[in-house]
């Protein structure tokens, strides 16, 4: 890559960041704006909107494998990104190159600069100017309408109401299962719901994951005054058989009354089996009654392309490293046994750090009683926990155990003492902090591809898209 190219993406990277990735405000009007000026991009591109506390990223990914197995050309926004934010936007499974983030940055920040103005000319601040998320939004609804894409697989930044990505038209909403997480959506499910049902368009169809009674009685309520079909995990959908097998899982799962058997899904866990059905009804919803008309052999080949990084990636053999992003209670939680049934009764070394304004007590007590050694550190992120905060914390957790607690100051201190006492045969588990997730990742991986992204033109001859899949973002 060219000095050019490469002070260029660090200049446009340092003025995404000078916007605080952090700071959030409870309206949709920047975007609003933005995307007015951009020509309203949003309203001409078919989506999948993709919510709920976890298990988002999986299910983006998942139908974007589907998506393209069908030979249907889907561009993805994710977040938050574990290494590079280029990670957040994936065509044909590469992510955006620094040339080409940079282009889009500078295509769209004129337009920012508009928006902030008349922020100040009606009297606010710098506080009140377009976030770093809003920004990348933007610059997401600009790429997808400048590629030759058939669709968009779009996951919320966070809620639904007042999200950024909330001004897509959401042919197909999804709500992944649905807890307390951040503190801004709500401190019960149900508030939480509220939020995330904003999602939910006339027009569209809504598809949820199983859910608590109380949650499942908000969605509904919302599906109903909209008028929209609300199909149901487990009734409408659901995973008929589940077998663990090497490097994941042997599935069969059902949509309305159709049943597709022998998909080896390459991940672990019954939360990533549950997933994928959701991901189908998802993908079934997307086509109506063209999903008739799709293969069972193709649907295999959508499933069994996905990847999910920084969720149960194994990214080193002697000894095993695993990384989970597990930030929540809810995620810990499913965590446990995912690891129990990929690794049975392996010893667990837990390397460990959280972000202040998460439940990190809970965290760590879902962790409790399935590790046998852990390493707290601590991330570079201002929302971090410092590392003797999170060690006293761990120390209460596990005080009547003899489980040893010890304390680096780094992710990568952290993991060589993990490696230093891991015994033959333990596994070490990197999981409280995306980020914490993404700097491991880069000790073992490096940096994030840079090719340019693949670009399929509309009179491409080659209609097997399937090899370019699946996600690494």
């Amino acid at each position: 890559m060219s000095t050019s190219v490469d002070d260029a993406y660090q200049r446009v990277n340092a003025a995404l960041l000078a916007r605080g990735p952090g700071r959030m405000l409870p309206d949709v009007a920047r975007i609003t704006r933005l995307a007015a000026l951009m020509g309203d991009p949003q309203e001409a591109l078919p989506v999948v909107h993709v919510t709920g506390t976890n298990g988002k990223g999986s299910v983006v990914r998942m139908v974007s494998t589907l998506c393209a197995a069908a030979g249907i050309t889907a561009g993805t926004y994710t977040s938050p990104h574990l290494q590079s934010v280029r990670e957040r936007f994936v065509l044909a499974g590469r992510p955006l190159s620094r040339r080409r983030f940079t282009e889009l940055y500078d295509a769209v920040a004129p337009l920012v600069a508009l928006v902030d103005a008349e922020v100040d000319a009606a009297g606010g601040s710098e506080q009140d100017h377009v976030t770093y998320f809003e920004f990348l939004t933007a610059m997401a609804l600009w790429w997808c309408a400048d590629q030759p894409v058939d669709a968009a697989v779009i996951e919320v930044g966070m809620g639904g109401t007042f999200d950024a990505t909330n001004v897509v038209r959401g042919d197909v909403a999804v709500l992944n299962t649905i807890d307390r997480d951040h503190p801004e959506l709500g401190d019960t499910p149900v508030a939480v719901a509220t939020e995330k049902a904003g999602i939910i368009k006339a027009g569209g169809v809504a598809v949820s994951a199983v859910q608590h009674p109380d949650v499942l009685a908000v969605l509904t309520r919302e599906a109903a005054r909209l008028e929209v079909p609300l199909l149901v995990a487990e009734h409408d959908f659901a995973v008929v058989s589940r077998v663990p097998a090497v490097g994941g899982q042997q599935l069969s799962l059902r949509v309305g009354e159709r049943i597709v058997e022998d998909i080896a899904l390459p991940l672990f866990g019954a939360h990533q089996a549950a997933n994928a059905a959701l991901a189908l009804a998802a993908f079934a919803a997307f086509l109506g009654d063209g999903f008739a008309g799709i293969d069972d052999d193709v649907l295999r080949h959508g499933l069994e392309a996905v990847t999910v990084p920084g969720r149960m990636e194994i990214v080193h053999r002697y000894p095993t490293v695993v990384l989970d992003g597990a930030h929540n209670p809810h995620a810990a939680r499913t965590l446990v046994p995912t690891l129990e049934e990929a690794f049975g009764t392996a010893d667990l070394v837990l390397v460990v750090a959280c972000f202040a304004d998460k439940d990190v007590p809970n965290i760590l007590a879902e962790l409790r009683d399935a590790v046998a050694h852990v390493v707290v550190t601590t991330v570079s992120n201002p929302r971090a926990m410092p590392a003797d905060q999170l060690a006293q914390l761990a120390r209460e957790v596990w005080a009547d155990t003899p489980v040893p607690v010890a304390q680096c100051d780094t992710a990568a201190q952290a993991m060589a003492h993990a490696q230093a006492v891991a015994l033959d045969g333990a596994v070490i588990l990197v999981a409280g902090s995306l980020s914490l997730v993404g700097e491991v990742r880069q000790l073992f991986l490096g940096d994030v591809d840079d090719d340019d992204e693949l670009v399929l033109l509309p009179d491409d001859d080659d209609d097997d898209t399937s090899d370019e899949f699946p996600l690494d973002a």
